[in-house]
């Protein structure tokens, strides 16, 4: 039986090969030499057209996958990339992996996705893994300030790039967004709309990001001439279960703010339920603005006001900075900062009268 004909009794193509073929099966079949086929495939000495189509087809009609261990032996690369993520349950870092992977596909790179689970052990101890998996470049997004992760990181020794958290004396490409400013834009928001008592439920405060939106905050409550009220502020992780709880504890404070910024659009959510289980109506009786503007914020209960962060952009930029960084290791530092901006649904409205 050829490789053209079908089995009669399985309905099995039987162009699909019954083993994985080899490199010798190219070479037969394409009517060159092992040493072609291998020139071919990794693109290391002229071969006549002629002879390169032929090995195409073969290739294709054998499904043939060269090694990538035989590659990354003769180029001392993996064609691999490493990329480390916080919180594999927060929609925001999906839509920045799809960046990453998009973008890496197209490069030709491989990768593999770790969540730290928030545990500063678990993050340094796969980026050792990373480093033993032999991977051409690293992605980290923290779980935040943590020594023992960059002394790991700079033993590593690997091209690497930080997204979105900065991590403190790590010399590495760094891509974000201007957080101070998202800050900014949403506290200006609900100001523009008459709210004077603002309250702020922040992310935690060992991450540059969360702080730097707390700066946001304060920074445009006094460019509006009014007094920053620590009574007003809250902090909690950025879960849903964590914004539900900050917003109880300032309802049963009793500090009565009309607005409140929240620090990501997950806590946003879990706030605005609690603000609902308390009787109070979003935004009738209290606006809320979130921050990242995921998918999901869109078809909350009311949809969110939020401010947006480019995020599937952040992870093409990380992607294309890795590249280049893996590329050559001596070109000079990059920071990509990007700009958010204001999406306004129906979370927020005019203040109470």
């Amino acid at each position: 039986m050829n490789h053209t004909e079908r089995s009669g009794g399985s309905g099995r193509d039987a162009r699909v090969p019954a083993r994985l073929s080899t490199i010798k099966d190219v070479a037969q079949q394409a009517q060159v030499s092992v040493t072609t086929v291998s020139h071919v495939v990794n693109g290391t000495r002229f071969v006549s057209e002629a002879a390169r189509q032929r090995v195409q087809q073969a290739i294709e009609e054998l499904r043939y996958v060269p090694s990538a261990l035989a590659r990354s032996l003769k180029s001392n690369r993996t064609h691999t990339v490493g990329m480390m993520i916080p919180n594999s349950s927060n929609p925001y870092f999906a839509e920045i992996i799809r960046g990453i992977e998009d973008t890496c596909y197209e490069a030709g790179f491989n990768v593999i996705l770790c969540n730290s689970d928030d545990d500063p052990l678990k993050q340094s101890t796969y980026v050792r893994l990373l480093s033993e998996k032999q991977v051409d470049g690293l992605i980290v997004m923290s779980s935040g300030a943590d020594g023992e992760l960059l002394d790991t990181l700079r033993d590593a020794n690997m091209p690497q790039v930080v997204v979105d958290r900065e991590i403190d004396d790590l010399e590495a490409d760094l891509v974000e967004v201007n957080h101070e400013a998202g800050g900014v834009i949403a506290t200006e928001h609900l100001l523009s709309l008459g709210h004077r008592r603002i309250a702020c439920i922040a992310g935690p405060q060992t991450l540059s990001s969360a702080r730097q939106r707390v700066l946001g905050y304060h920074r445009a409550l006094r460019e509006a001439g009014l007094a920053v009220d620590d009574r007003l502020l809250r902090s909690a992780d950025f879960t849903s279960a964590g914004g539900h709880a900050a917003m109880v504890s300032l309802l049963q404070a009793g500090v009565q703010p009309t607005a409140v910024f929240v620090s990501n659009d997950l806590m946003a959510i879990g706030a605005v339920c609690a603000a609902a289980s308390h009787g109070l109506r979003i935004p009738q009786d209290l606006s809320v603005i979130g921050f990242d503007d995921i998918a999901l914020s869109a078809y909350s209960n009311p949809p969110l006001t939020t401010v947006a962060q480019p995020k599937h952009r952040t992870g093409e930029l990380a992607a294309q900075l890795l590249m280049q960084r893996i590329a050559d290791r001596g070109r000079a530092l990059q920071r990509e900062i990007l700009q958010p901006s204001l999406t306004v649904r129906h979370s927020t409205g005019p203040v109470p009268t």
